[in-house]
């Protein structure tokens, strides 16, 4: 579709690819909202949307996306695999952005860092859950780093050796955890190395301003191998955590694209007065409530039970979020490919009947109206997640009577850390897929797992998760276990499943390129162009 001008409605819809140059703005600039300061633009560092939008303009892993969300080479040119456990990727020509050519033993060094005990990577178990060869061995601090089944044959074909077939191995590479990152560099700047002035990228863009809690601003990187096919000159990434202040500012003209939340009570407004300025696109993503399940009251099945039976979930996902999420009664979106849903005899209860369970629970773990049931409830800074806290805690409190719940706010690097330390009993989370598969949602909950910040813990669920991977595994039975699996967190309830996002943000018309088609919402800014308007 060629965009012929700011009244286009539908042009943030329209193709990036062969557009005519005559149409484009002199200026190729845009200030794109990204809901929050990032705690890191270490790769290797990171856990967070917020952080991974950023990183995802510097940084180009083997395998990369298109603007539908389909893998598609990174700085690998291609790869093959006869078994699906040993794969071999050719590295294509490429630089860093200090003119140093982008090699196999880069990836060596990277996929050693990230399980390295030295880093402290929360993703550390991102390539053990990848079954490469001695991953987790690293993790335990059994074996060197050295001997993680990764391999240069040469300078630029890589071997990655798995312990277990893994079909979709090259889709989980399109992560964060996995980007490559400069060795000498890391080694001759430590923790400063990420500093404006010092970072290296192999990314369409490279970082030039650094403004803590205000913005991050990148610029084109000359190096990069596709350059050519390159139009956006700088991206602002701005760091407003409010999504009324975020709103305010695309309607004053100081923001081009917003961060995907809206607020709610403004949806249908915006809507009537900005028509296809917004757009709600799909997204495989889990809100949920994250219980810690080594500490009391939580270590209770039946606490944890019972407030999930007695949380209205339609209450919030028509009422207080209301763009077009969906009551979430599994940890996997229903959309997600390679799934077959789990559908709990709960699910089909009207409400009265799901709080008559939940008190009964209660009542059997001891609480009462003169033993309320008493805890607190984490979140991060967050308009909606603050309106969400509160309804959940009114919600429990009109439904249960004995259940008296406290809202706790934390900034997101504080909330991170907090989680990650267990300081909490009730935790606000959410879940994005890595990539188009159940496991990426499923393996954050083994035991064990760096991602697993609750630290349920379920032989059953652990074997189930392992049988996926067995040699001779079809695609449907497969889809099978992960259905069992989603079974036995519907019996243990380690997280309170709320609901499944959509991704409602707003986007100025002569914004080209802007896919609503990518179900990980994976953007690129190299794929973007802005319009004469």
């Amino acid at each position: 579709m060629m965009l012929v001008g700011c009244g286009d409605k539908s042009a943030s819809n329209s193709s990036a690819a062969n557009i005519d140059p005559n149409v484009l703005a002199d200026k190729q600039e845009l200030v794109i909202n990204n809901g929050a300061e990032p705690e890191s633009l270490d790769p290797h560092k990171v856990s967070g949307v917020p952080e991974s939008n950023i990183l995802r303009q510097m940084f180009v892993g083997l395998t990369t996306t298109d603007p539908d969300g389909k893998t598609i080479p990174g700085m690998a040119e291609s790869w093959e695999s006869e078994d699906n456990k040993v794969w071999t990727f050719k590295i294509r020509d490429a630089k860093w952005s200090n003119g140093d050519p982008v090699t196999a033993e880069d990836f060596v060094y990277s996929f050693r860092r990230v399980v390295d005990p030295n880093t402290a990577s929360p993703y550390a178990s991102y390539l053990a859950d990848d079954k490469v060869l001695n991953a987790q061995e690293v993790i335990d601090g059994k074996v060197k780093p050295d001997a993680l089944g990764v391999k240069a044959l040469d300078e630029k074909t890589l071997q990655v050796t798995l312990s277990e077939p893994v079909p979709y191995f090259p889709d989980t590479l399109i992560h964060t955890s996995v980007k490559p990152v400069p060795q000498k560099v890391v080694e001759k700047f430590g923790e400063k190395w990420t500093d404006p002035a010092n970072i290296v990228v192999n990314g369409p863009y490279k970082i030039s301003e650094w403004q803590v809690n205000d913005k991050i601003v990148l610029e084109r990187n000359e190096s990069y191998y596709d350059n050519a096919n390159t139009t956006l000159e700088k991206i602002t990434l701005l760091a407003i955590p409010s999504s009324t202040t975020d709103v305010a500012r695309y309607q004053a003209g100081e923001i081009d694209i917003t961060y995907n939340e809206v607020p709610p009570e403004q949806f249908a407004s915006l809507k009537e007065q900005l028509g296809d300025q917004l757009q709600v696109s799909p997204m495989l993503c889990t809100y949920y409530y994250e219980f810690n399940t080594v500490k009391p009251p939580f270590n209770d099945a039946r606490v944890r039970r019972a407030l999930a039976l007695a949380l209205d979930r339609n209450t919030i996902s028509d009422k207080v979020v209301g763009q077009g999420q969906t009551p979430a009664y599994q940890l996997t979106p229903v959309a997600t490919n390679g799934m077959q849903n789990n559908t709990p005899e709960w699910q089909s209860w009207d409400q009265a009947k799901r709080v008559e369970e939940a008190k009964k629970l209660l009542k059997e773990a001891g609480y009462s109206e003169s033993k309320p049931l008493k805890f607190e409830l984490l979140y991060n800074t967050n308009d909606n997640h603050k309106k969400i806290a509160v309804a959940a805690s009114s919600l429990w409190k009109q439904s249960l009577g004995f259940v008296d719940v406290s809202l706790i706010n934390k900034e997101w690097k504080t909330y991170l850390d907090t989680r990650r330390n267990g300081n909490y009993q009730v935790a606000r989370a959410g879940w994005c897929g890595d990539y188009n598969e159940p496991s990426t949602f499923l393996n954050i909950v083994k035991t064990g797992n760096s991602n697993n910040q609750g630290k349920y813990s379920s032989a059953n669920f652990d074997s189930l998760m392992t049988q996926t991977l067995k040699a001779g595994v079809t695609p449907e039975q497969r889809a099978g276990i992960y259905k069992q699996a989603e079974a036995q967190l519907d019996a243990d309830m380690p997280n309170i499943n709320v609901y499944h996002y959509v991704s409602p943000r707003l986007i100025k018309p002569y914004v080209v390129g802007f896919s609503t088609k990518d179900p990980l919402d994976n953007w690129q800014a190299k794929d973007l162009k802005v319009a004469k308007h």
